[in-house]
């Protein structure tokens, strides 16, 4: 017992030994931000879909502000943050996901598409412009307008979760 008790102690010093030699800032959210960084610009999300949903735009911006918010402790700033953020929603649309033996369909699927340009000026190896997609399904009894704003806000916490991770988990 006190061998197992010695040899996870050393463990865990090594490996805070090690942790505290880092040039990344690792944290618990599992962000991995350089520590001379300290700002971000998240830009409006534009909108550039052909069928218009007057609110995502504004829902995805604040959305991703309020994670930059809470899991990291950069200070967002209007304009030159060491990190930027820009984006636009491309699409928007609804399609049959599932179709019944009457070839009717039984559920319908919303997609929304984001165009974003992320840039690092601390570390421009780290840029890069990369398409996100997510979607939520829905029965087709529904009409869109019934369930459009809660399949918004489930669509934009898992675009925002892998735009978050794309830009600062690294992985």
């Amino acid at each position: 017992m006190n061998k197992r008790l010695i040899t996870f102690a050393a463990v865990v010093l090594a490996a805070l030994a090690v942790g505290g030699c880092s040039v990344v800032n690792y944290s618990f959210s599992g962000t991995s931000i350089q520590p001379d960084v300290k700002t971000v610009t998240i830009n409006y999300f534009g909108y550039k879909a052909l069928k218009v949903n007057p609110s995502l735009s504004n829902l995805l911006t604040e959305a991703m502000k309020d994670k930059f918010r809470k899991l990291t402790k950069l200070e967002q700033v209007d304009e030159d943050g060491d990190m930027e953020l820009t984006g636009e929603v491309t699409g928007y649309e609804v399609r049959a996901s599932s179709v019944t033996a009457n070839e009717v369909a039984a559920q319908n699927r919303l997609t929304v598409s984001v165009k974003l340009k992320f840039t690092d000026k601390k570390y421009p190896e780290e840029d890069f412009e990369k398409s996100f997609s997510a979607y939520s399904d829905f029965d087709s009894s529904n009409s869109l307008d019934a369930v459009e704003a809660q399949l918004c806000d489930e669509i934009v916490e898992k675009l925002v979760e892998d735009m978050f991770n794309a830009c600062v988990a690294q992985w």
